[in-house]
């Protein structure tokens, strides 16, 4: 399985990026799909999920109600769309996934994912 995270790029604070996540070998439909994210000296955060069996995404309270993942099959596609961005959202983002199914309480964990992604820069400016 390949993961390609795409989409990064710098914005002005209030701003909307939309990430993709395109990956090949497996489909999405199968995987519960991950996005991840790394500030610059920090270590890397959880920042949501959409799982193989659909039903409601999870996200960190950080991101909710600016942030939404979904997930296009035809295309084999997850994306990130994040709007309201603010400068604490700077980090490079990851897409991750895992074969099948991943039970709520483990959807934050790193280990919990069997594939990742190169990563995409967002900048946000103040």
């Amino acid at each position: 399985v390949q993961l390609q995270a795409s989409g990064g790029g710098l914005v002005q604070s209030g701003g909307s990026l939309r990430l993709s996540c395109a990956a090949s070998g497996r489909t999405v439909r199968s995987m519960s799909m991950g996005w991840f994210r790394q500030a610059p000296g920090k270590e890397r955060e959880w920042v949501s999920t959409y799982r193989s069996s659909g039903g409601n995404p999870y996200y960190v309270d950080a991101v909710k109600g600016r942030f939404t993942i979904s997930r296009d099959n035809a295309k084999n596609t997850v994306y990130l769309q994040m709007n309201r961005l603010e400068p604490e959202d700077t980090a490079v983002y990851y897409c991750a996934a895992r074969d099948g199914h991943v039970i709520t309480s483990q959807v934050s964990r790193a280990g919990s994912y069997d594939y990742w992604g190169q990563g995409t820069l967002v900048t946000v400016s103040s």
